[in-house]
């Protein structure tokens, strides 16, 4: 019977692991006057991956357009409901999309899944790379939020 059902049974690669220090950095762009709320992307469960990304699935009748989500106490400063349209803008561009209202995001950030083409999260964000890890940080922007 091939291979083992635990992964490094006996013994790790490396020893026991290299660990590495990280200091805390903010972001590379945080809300301000102009831009008051953080926008963070996503992958919602029913478009986990990029074969959905086609449009051709079953999972979009579960899941079928891109969403906003603005927690409640936001939606009433903001003054819109869910299936209301906004206007997402940030330094980069905006796009429009729907509202959901919803206690998942928390006061002040709104979260977005990046899986639709009408609604294009990566429109916004930006790609101010982490010094460590070398990556754009496509999941931390400032933007405004206006009922449209």
């Amino acid at each position: 019977m091939p291979g083992t059902p635990y992964l490094f049974t006996e013994s790790f690669p490396r020893g026991k692991g290299k660990l590495t220090p990280l200091e805390y950095r903010p972001s590379a762009e945080l809300p301000d006057k102009e831009y008051p709320y953080i926008l963070s992307t996503g992958r919602v469960l029913y478009h986990w991956h990029g074969g959905t990304m086609t449009r051709r699935s079953k999972l979009d009748d579960i899941y079928p357009e891109a969403l906003v989500e603005i927690h409640p106490e936001d939606a009433l400063n903001i003054k819109v409901a869910s299936d209301d349209w906004v206007k997402l803008r940030s330094r980069r561009g905006e796009i429009e999309v729907k509202v959901l209202v919803t206690e998942r995001s928390p006061q002040g950030l709104v979260f977005l899944p990046f899986h639709f083409a009408e609604a294009a999260a990566n429109i916004l964000t930006l790609d101010a790379r982490d010094p460590q890890a070398k990556i754009p940080d496509y999941k931390v922007c400032a933007v405004a939020v206006e009922k449209r």
